[in-house]
């Protein structure tokens, strides 16, 4: 078409410009115009036309850069400036940030419309604007507020590069117009001299005839859910590159999905090509800087020092043995539960891990020692902090860190970056909450892979591309055809009077391009019809071309190829496992141990002979199991140091300061620690009230944390090992009675139950077993659970027949001790509540065993 209009009007191609919509276009159209043996005219898009030009003119001050993250920056600090603004930043974080960020958003697109008027028309352009955001009668003050600022700072904007263009006098201009009208490329015609010759190629479709040709091989897949429209995405392109359709592309719809069809494709080596990449911001490059800003704030786990650290220790300067050290300190922190890095005593430490805690606690503090400095000092401070740790090695050789540097201006090696967003102070946590921004918005971009045969595309930059196939995901109500928000802070009627586009244009917009991928050869359309518990209807835009479809007495369209293989599978149930370890019987046994082996002995074997267990978990969370190991300490240091009775109102004082004291020894943060001491402060009168009832009754208190340990004859040298937590002596019918109580912070009704059947019970007569052991006078032994979680008056629940459910239990675990060294197998026995929360189930696959097998 254009060679034909270029005959009749004599064009020099040599001169003429030709205008492209996407830089994806230029390689395609310069070797079309190329093979119709002409000059090649000068084939560019408006934006690498004007680079050619020069470089753009520098924003200074505050002027907008188009960069978000240093926008978003100078929006907020503008923000701040207006009285209204601030006082509502301090009352109301959230909503400010929002307010920034939509100042920021509108603020570039005012910037973009009015680039895209001639610069003589320009200043009536703006003053026209002004006029129209003043007076607009939209309903919120605080919008038309935050409207005006975004207006004026993009009418104070840099000149645009693009101004350029328009001095330009070619022969020609030809304008390729796809998806809609290019305001930019317009304005420029609209600007050139009478007499240039201009032409429009308008390769936009009519939509209704489009939607409803028969034209080509398109097909429908409907998927159940994200993870099967995931597989069928990546199952179609393999269909279509095995037919011979290259290049394939993979429209982009839906980010997650399309990360997930990646995986799926590397899977099967399948080169791609990505023009969409993914956020910095779940890059590792970028967990590298995020994780080092988290531990320079005081609030900062351990655990979130033990990621940073992983994130950066292969390359960690001057210490050769770095790799080494972190697991061993992983593993100290873990054993001694340092949750917090100030609990951390280094004294405690192996020399190596000490030296990395050092090393690592040297980095940290350094970064965090200015409390206020501006953002140019930050990230100096920041480069500073990554050259010690290593982590600025690896940024720097790896694609994704390059451009987590450059995102953030840090490219120099020193990691400054004189003058960026200017030098007003800032916090730390004001810098990491910027850094998660320019991540956030940041793109990355990876490199294509040799040979690339699927094309990652957004919607709109697969128009007018020769692909074999177009495979296009996520067609559903919310990612296709759905009407897009209206532009912030000022509507759509206002928008549209600014040049901006609103969302009806936005939607028309994306309707056309959907009718231009529908011209590829072949087209496979692929929807889920539930969404992690939604139900999704098709997209509009897909009902309307079946519509359009049936209109015009065509059939529906098909239903796409299911790529995935069936296999049929024999089922492979696995036994009852029966191992066999007398060899590992440990030289010590605790009454938990005990409970194991007469459990399950297979629980026994796996959770005590071969020592398996989960890693600890290193957060400043408290659990009801600290705050039952926190209440042992608290009654242990009360009764040590309680002398004489006190009065009610005396003893519950004392006890509330003791319980203060430990808390405090233990460091517990006392917002985490509230709910616990609420129920501690309805605990403490009640065990008052049960201590002077003992008191009352002639009990003495005679020890506490009494750590015994006992060498039956029966066990063959395996020792009996406990710690009681209470010892008193209680006045009997025959004597002195030795009371053994076990503190319960859990269900006194499960206690009940089990006391049904005292022979059941383990823990009372192993204590009990032990402290016959210790006596050799054959004192009278009794034993109590004293549950402290009841809601009335503390009951102890005791044990009718302690003595000789004891010397049963020692009598019974010998036998089966004796058992195991005869190598007896250990099965796991699979019923009862114990395996609902076994640590082991897992390892004995209890949920395939064969139906109807029995324990060995």
């Amino acid at each position: 078409m254009a060679l034909a209009w270029s005959r009749d009007l004599k064009i020099v191609w040599r001169d003429a410009i030709v205008l492209v919509p996407f830089a994806q276009h230029l390689p395609l159209a310069r070797r079309a115009w190329a093979s119709g043996g002409t000059w090649l005219p000068r084939i560019e898009t408006t934006q690498t036309l004007a680079r050619s030009l020069g470089p753009a003119e520098s924003p200074l001050g505050t002027q907008i850069s188009f960069d978000p993250a240093i926008d978003r920056l100078i929006a907020r600090r503008m923000l701040h400036a207006q009285g209204w603004a601030a006082a509502w930043a301090r009352n109301d974080a959230r909503a400010f940030d929002h307010a920034v960020g939509s100042v920021a958003t509108i603020a570039h697109a005012l910037a973009r419309a009015g680039a895209a008027v001639p610069p003589d028309r320009r200043p009536a352009h703006w003053a026209r604007g002004r006029a129209l955001v003043s007076a607009q009668a939209a309903p919120g003050a605080t919008e038309r507020a935050l409207a005006r600022v975004a207006f004026e700072w993009a009418a104070a904007s840099a000149a645009p590069a693009t101004d350029a263009l328009y001095l330009l006098r070619p022969s020609a201009w030809i304008v390729v117009q796809a998806g809609g009208r290019d305001a930019l490329s317009m304005s420029l015609l609209s600007e050139t001299p009478q007499g240039t010759p201009c032409l429009v190629v308008n390769s936009d479709p009519d939509i209704a005839a489009a939607l409803g040709e028969l034209g080509n091989d398109i097909s429908v897949a409907v998927c159940s859910n994200f993870e099967n429209e995931a597989q069928r995405t990546a199952a179609q392109v393999l269909i279509d590159l095995n037919a011979g359709a290259q290049p394939v592309a993979l429209i982009a719809q839906d980010r997650l999905l399309t990360r997930r069809v990646r995986a799926l494709l590397a899977r099967q080596d399948v080169p791609l090509q990505d023009e969409t990449g993914w956020k910095l911001s779940t890059t590792r490059a970028a967990a590298a800087i995020a994780s080092l800003l988290r531990v320079a704030r005081g609030d900062s786990s351990s655990d979130e020092w033990l990621d940073w650290l992983k994130t950066c220790i292969e390359d960690w300067p001057a210490f050769a043995d770095a790799t080494f050290a972190l697991p061993a300190l992983e593993r100290a922190l873990r054993r001694h539960g340092w949750s917090h890095p100030l609990s951390v005593d280094g004294s405690a430490l192996e020399a190596l891990p000490a030296r990395l805690w050092q090393a690592a606690g040297d980095v940290v503090d350094r970064l965090r020692s200015r409390r206020m400095q501006s953002l140019s000092a930050w990230l100096g401070a920041t480069g500073t902090a990554l050259e010690a740790c290593g982590a600025m090695t690896s940024l720097r050789h790896d694609d994704a860190g390059r451009q987590v540097l450059e995102a953030l201006h840090m490219q120099a090696l020193s990691g400054h970056s004189p003058g960026v967003g200017g030098d007003e102070p800032m916090t730390l946590e004001d810098f990491t909450a910027w850094v998660d921004g320019a991540l956030e918005e940041g793109t990355y971009l990876p490199a294509a892979a040799p040979g690339a045969v699927v094309v990652v595309t957004p919607l709109e930059r697969a128009m007018l591309r020769p692909f074999g196939a177009i495979v296009f995901a996520a067609a559903d109500q919310k990612r296709l055809g759905a009407m897009p928000a209206p532009q912030p802070l000022i509507g759509d009627a206002l928008a549209l009077e600014l040049g901006l586009p609103t969302a009806t244009l936005r939607r028309e917009a994306e309707t056309l391009a959907f009718a231009q991928v529908l011209r590829a050869p072949k087209v496979a359309l692929l929807r889920r019809v539930d969404d992690a518990g939604e139900a999704l209807a098709p997209s509009p835009l897909l009902e309307r071309l079946e519509l359009a479809r049936s209109q015009r007495g065509f059939a529906g369209l098909a239903p796409a190829a299911d790529g995935g293989v069936g296999l049929d599978l024999a089922p492979m149930p696995i036994p009852r496992p029966l191992p066999t370890a007398g060899v590992l019987l440990p030289a010590r046994l605790s009454a938990s141990a005990c409970e194991a082996l007469r459990t399950c002995p297979y629980r026994f074997f796996a959770l005590r002979l071969l020592k398996l267990r989960d890693a600890d978990e290193l957060d400043d969370e408290l659990e009801k199991r600290d705050y039952g190991t926190w209440l042992h300490a608290v009654l242990y240091r009360f009764h040590v140091t309680r002398g004489v009775p006190l009065a009610f109102a005396d003893e519950q004082a004392r006890l509330h300061a003791v319980a203060s004291e430990v808390q405090q020894a233990m460091r517990f943060d006392a917002a985490a620690f509230l709910p616990f001491a609420a129920t501690f402060a309805r605990f403490a009168p009640r065990y008052v009230e049960w201590l002077h009832a003992c008191d009352a009754g002639g009990v003495q208190w005679l020890a506490g944390e009494v750590e015994l340990v006992a060498r039956p004859d029966a066990w063959e040298g395996v020792e009996m090992h406990g710690i009681v937590d209470r010892v008193d002596s209680v006045p009997g019918g025959d004597g002195p009675v030795t009371h053994l109580i076990d503190y319960k912070t859990g269900s006194a009704q499960r206690l009940r139950e089990q006391m049904k059947s005292p022979a059941e019970d383990t823990q009372l007569a192993f204590y009990a077993a032990l402290m016959a052991a210790q006596s050799s006078t054959g004192d009278t032994i009794g034993a109590a659970y004293l549950p402290l979680d009841e809601s009335g008056a503390l009951k102890p629940i005791e044990h009718p027949d302690v003595e000789a459910t004891a010397q049963r239990l020692v009598d019974g675990i010998g036998a089966e001790l004796a058992r195991i060294r005869n190598g007896a197998p250990l099965p796991a026995l699979g019923e009862g509540r114990a395996c609902d929360y076994c640590e082991a189930r897992g390892l004995c696959r209890r949920d395939h065993w064969p139906a109807g097998s029995v324990a060995g």
